[in-house]
């Protein structure tokens, strides 16, 4: 669930080397959010522990597409 900044906290299990760990977040975050991988863009912090995304949903949607995938699991 998102916190009251709109941050989300995820883990994957990739290495973080040659953007393996990212690619995992992006490919986590679209499955998550049924939407394509390329309408998930890294825009801040890819050497990072703290990353930005660019999501083409507004916030309000996010939350709720992000419950609909906790409740799936």
């Amino acid at each position: 669930m998102l916190d009251a900044s709109g941050q989300l906290a995820v883990r994957v299990t990739a290495p973080p080397a040659d953007g393996a760990a990212n690619a995992a977040v992006v490919r986590l975050l679209a499955k998550a959010l049924d939407l394509p991988q390329r309408d998930i863009v890294l825009i801040a912090g890819a050497t990072s522990r703290t990353k930005t995304f660019e999501i083409p949903v507004d916030q309000e949607a996010l939350a709720s597409r992000l419950d609909a995938a906790r409740k799936k699991r």
